[in-house]
């Protein structure tokens, strides 16, 4: 009886010391970490959002969001990014990790399990995100922190850089770039500044698709407004939808502009050959363009590259006021710059002639 008395004590010590030991080991915690310093960031549409000081991981929930984020030169830091990033064939090269990373939004619609389990410092998501109440409660729910940014002007584009700059840490390469932008729209508009109303090239800008057209309260309006051209379609009576504006091939013939420039080779293929097209001034005259294609396709409104597309719009629709501009070297130095990339002459040409640097989507 003693003996079993001596044992029950012996374990009782034992469970006494067992149960010390797990209070004192580190708890494994599912919340977040409340001691992370942090900073404020106000975002496009003016949210105040509390963000880590040190941001690691990055959601860029939209292409504008991951391309500014590469241009930053935190692209390794992306873990969330859209599909179509993927397949730029140059940012991949740059950002190798990016082929990996995972794709947490698809068709509109955010997988959030996805999204918690790549666990983002911060995730970056575009307006029409937040204008879908079940987006928004699924985003307040993770608890992670978002930030907006929309835009449309080449102003609010800037704000759009420099807010994700601030949120990731790289504000001053921000305002590297923005500085940048300012200078090449000075330059150009120092160059078409005082071309007379009446004597402006008129110009169609299609947008992906060959009736897609550019809409008066467009990146794309404002951008080829300073590149000194009228934009016949911005004004124009067009049909929305979804988040698209579109003109009919009857309305194209009416304006009857003078030069197109297209996105997409698909368009400009179909633009060049298509009976219903051969009527329009431009296309008769040979005057249809494809816009470059570098880290992303140049004037496309998620793009980084618009003071690119504002110079090479007024360069190659008034030729004879920019014959000290050599294309070639305003590229090299881009990349270069912004993205330490170097470009062979090869690569150059294949950027400029809006060659095939996106793979096709699966």
């Amino acid at each position: 009886m003693i003996k079993i008395k001596n044992f029950a004590i012996a374990l009782m010590v034992v469970a006494v010391f067992l149960l010390a030991a797990c209070n004192n080991s580190p708890a494994i915690s599912t919340t977040p970490d409340t001691n992370k310093e942090t900073i404020t960031v106000t975002d496009s549409v003016g949210r105040a959002v509390e963000v880590p000081k040190k941001v690691e991981k990055i959601a860029a929930l939209y292409s504008f969001a991951g391309y500014t984020v590469c241009l930053l030169g935190s692209g390794n830091d992306l873990v969330g990014v859209p599909g179509g990033l993927q397949r730029d064939i140059l940012l991949v090269e740059i950002f190798p990790e990016l082929a990996n990373a995972s794709t947490p939004r698809t068709g509109g619609t955010i997988n959030i399990e996805e999204l918690l389990r790549i666990d983002p410092d911060v995730v970056l998501v575009r307006k029409d995100t937040v204008a879908d109440d079940r987006e928004v409660e699924k985003l307040d729910k993770s608890g992670l922190p978002y930030i907006v940014v929309d835009y449309s002007t080449m102003e609010e584009q800037r704000e759009a850089i420099l807010i994700i700059g601030k949120a990731i840490g790289k504000e001053a390469e921000a305002r590297t770039f923005n500085n940048y932008y300012l200078d090449t729209i000075d330059r150009v508009s120092q160059l078409v500044g005082d071309i007379p109303e009446g004597e402006k090239v008129r110009l169609y800008h299609s947008e992906n698709q060959a009736t897609r057209a550019t809409h008066e309260s467009s990146l794309a309006a404002d951008w080829t407004r300073a590149a000194g051209v009228i934009n016949v379609s911005v004004g124009g009576d067009l049909e929305l939808v979804g988040n698209d504006y579109y003109a009919s091939i009857e309305q194209i013939l009416f304006w009857d502009p003078e030069v197109i420039i297209v996105n997409e080779s698909t368009a400009y293929s179909l633009i060049t050959s298509h009976p219903q097209w051969s009527g329009i001034s431009a296309v008769r005259e040979g005057k249809v363009y494809q816009l470059p294609n570098g880290i992303s396709r140049w004037g496309h409104p998620g793009s980084v590259e618009t003071p690119l597309a504002l110079l090479w719009t007024a360069k190659t629709v008034y030729p004879e006021l920019f014959t000290h501009v050599e294309m070639g070297e305003e590229v090299q130095y881009f990349y270069k710059t912004f993205f330490n990339m170097e470009l062979d002459d090869e690569m150059i040409a294949t950027v400029l002639r809006g060659g095939d640097l996106r793979e096709d989507k699966q």
